[in-house]
């Protein structure tokens, strides 16, 4: 967005650091790069800044990222070789087509990955909840730190057992953090393009009243406005559980454990994120780039973090509704694209994860979010002096602006839906629509609430088309081999 206040500083308030987005199929598939989303993957991808002026150290490439923990710890450095030699077939043979291919019946899943040794590998590190798994592989405190909270960003629980894999996985991808050139906005005026020249139609604002349901099957949709909208085939919903069994559908329609299941859905405690968005006479200038004169082309910068104890600390705010020490992350995007400011001037931001209920109520968040922004950027010129000066504006958004925002994501929760009780792969968003269908005939879900989850990804709607195509017996020749049959190729 543009800042209504200063023409020309573009602000990326939302949605900013992609993950592979460029590698996705159906970014290939769509042929997004034509219709302008353009991806950058900086070198010095993320940098972890401590107070004492030391760096860790993440680089697209490998090698550069293991000197860097050296540095740290040699053993961890060796360590953290052998975890991505082991698992880079499981994140080439398992993750990635699982992530891209409806997902598989657990029972199912378990027997074909016990039949190779990278699936029982999986098996054994995934029992693992990440915490237990970094702190019993790795002994220096910043590199537990940083890859606890380099995984953090993901939003998954950190002591949530079943979840210990996603640290080797981190490790082994080759997907880095990435910026869209023009701001993320260019992303979505791609895919617009895309669905304009397939003959699709994209209305705004446009919200729904309610699903309609004719002789027990989906026929379409009905809008506050009171326009219809018939539906040939299908509906697929791309909201939350609540939204589409408990607030769009009439009761009759909904079967009493549907409806309990969709109550019952949760959201992640930990995901909300505050940002604090400023307009700069100068990019942000570290202490620390006095001895590390790279870290002025780092990507993603943290800041606030030193030891992987603040985690337990950070967990005890959010379940309390108070205010942690600030650990944030963001970057200066203008850096590496000067389009998104006007001439010689610059735009950066950072995010910190805060409770979505400030002590109790998410409303206080509206009468207290200026001073907790006035808190950021004290810490931040704390490493970046030249803040002081440089700074001409600033604004914040909080967890209830991105609730206002976003209502899919309820409670502020990026990912629309925690990945502990249970939902996750088969199961989520809840048992019996964990595979893209409703419970009606023509009722499909698309959204971050079902397989693989939330963030910019773009996979749960690519796999909810696979199942929707082959239940109207049309064929899907960009669909890619199912997760199913690649275990069985194990």
């Amino acid at each position: 967005m543009e800042d209504p206040r200063h023409a020309g500083f573009l602000h990326n308030t939302h949605s900013f650091f992609h993950r592979g987005l460029n590698q996705m199929p159906w970014y290939r598939d769509l042929e997004l790069e034509r219709h302008g989303a353009v991806y950058l993957e900086p070198e010095f991808n993320v940098a972890l800044i401590l107070k004492g002026g030391q760096v860790l150290e993440w680089w697209t490439s490998f090698e550069k990222t293991v000197e860097s923990f050296a540095r740290f710890s040699r053993r961890d450095a060796e360590t953290l070789q052998q975890w991505r030699e082991r698992f880079l077939p499981i994140v080439q043979k398992i993750l990635i087509p699982e992530s891209q291919s409806p997902p598989v019946p657990l029972d199912r899943r378990r027997t074909l990955l016990e039949r190779s040794p990278e699936g029982r590998l999986l098996m054994e590190v995934s029992a693992l909840s990440p915490l237990e798994f970094v702190l019993k592989e790795f002994e220096h405190p910043v590199i537990q730190a940083g890859l606890l909270f380099f995984n953090g960003l993901r939003e998954v629980d950190l002591r949530c057992n079943g979840l210990g894999h996603h640290i080797p996985t981190l490790l082994a991808s080759t997907s880095k953090a990435q910026m869209c050139r023009g701001g993320s906005e260019a992303l979505a005026r791609a895919l617009t393009a895309a669905v304009q020249e397939s003959g699709g139609e994209i209305k705004l604002q446009a919200q729904p009243r309610r699903i309609i349901v004719e002789n027990g099957r989906v026929a379409g949709v009905e809008t506050g406005a009171g326009n219809v909208f018939r539906a040939q085939h299908f509906v697929a919903s791309g909201l939350n559980p609540q939204q589409t069994f408990l607030e769009l559908l009439e009761e009759t329609w909904v079967p009493r454990e549907w409806r309990e299941r969709a109550q019952n859905f949760r959201y992640n405690l930990i995901a909300p994120l505050f940002a604090l968005n400023l307009n700069l006479n100068d990019p942000p200038s570290y202490r620390a780039a006095e001895q590390n004169p790279q870290l002025e082309s780092a990507f993603m910068v943290i800041l606030g973090l030193e030891h992987f104890e603040q985690f337990p600390e950070l967990v005890r705010h959010h379940e309390a509704g108070t205010i942690p020490p600030t650990v944030m992350w963001g970057s200066c995007p203008t850096r590496f694209d000067p389009a998104q400011a006007p001439p010689g001037k610059h735009t950066a931001f950072m995010w910190e994860k805060l409770p979505y209920r400030l002590r109790g109520n998410p409303a206080n968040w509206d009468s207290e979010k200026e001073s907790h922004g006035k808190a950021m950027l004290e810490l931040w010129t704390e490493y970046a002096p030249n803040l002081k000066q440089a700074v001409l504006d600033w604004f914040v958004r909080t967890p209830l602006d991105t609730e206002r925002t976003f209502p899919n994501m309820r409670e502020g929760d990026l990912l629309v839906g925690t990945f502990a009780r249970g939902q996750i792969g088969y199961h989520r968003p809840f048992p019996g629509a964990g595979h893209y269908r409703g419970h009606l005939p023509g009722l499909y879900l698309c959204g971050g609430c079902c397989h693989p989850g939330g963030n910019i990804t773009g996979l749960a709607g690519y796999n909810s088309a696979q199942v929707i195509l082959a239940d109207l017996g049309l064929s899907a020749p960009w669909a890619p081999t199912s997760a199913e049959e690649c275990l069985k190729r194990l």
